[in-house]
């Protein structure tokens, strides 16, 4: 039954998941405007949702360093670059920097939307979930 539930929503799942990854990326990519020589990133979504969706989500942990034996012991998750690729610029910069904000805000804005729309879809899906379990 869980399995079943899981795979209802594992693809809802590993989309938010992603779309919240990339917002990382993009608010990068605006936060180093100004910064010479920095190279804008982004990935390609499609491609890493379908990886994601086929063969569970590729986390890399980290275990966290304890110096008491009362301490809990920890994992960090690490974002990997290894799919991040730079975006070639419109218009090069003087100074190297290859964040063009007006593409760099359009897609913010517009992978915050599919999130909102992504979190919508899976309310729906729960809520019908626990339709058919209640009746």
């Amino acid at each position: 039954m869980i399995d079943k539930l899981d795979a209802a929503l594992r693809f809802n799942r590993e989309a938010l998941n992603l779309r919240a990854e990339r917002q990382e990326v993009l608010a990068a990519n605006i936060a180093h405007a100004d910064t010479p020589n920095y190279k804008a990133r982004d990935f390609d979504f499609s491609s890493r949702l379908n990886e994601a969706v086929e063969r569970g989500r590729a986390s890399q942990s980290m275990s966290l360093a304890t110096t008491s034996a009362r301490h809990l012991a920890g994992q960090a998750q690490a974002m990997p670059d290894k799919d991040l690729l730079y975006r070639t610029p419109n218009q090069s910069s003087i100074d190297g920097n290859t964040v063009e904000m007006d593409v760099e805000r359009i897609a913010f804005a517009d992978n915050a939307l599919r999130y909102e729309s992504n979190l919508t879809i899976i309310n729906a899906k729960i809520k019908s979930l626990l339709s058919a379990v209640q009746q």
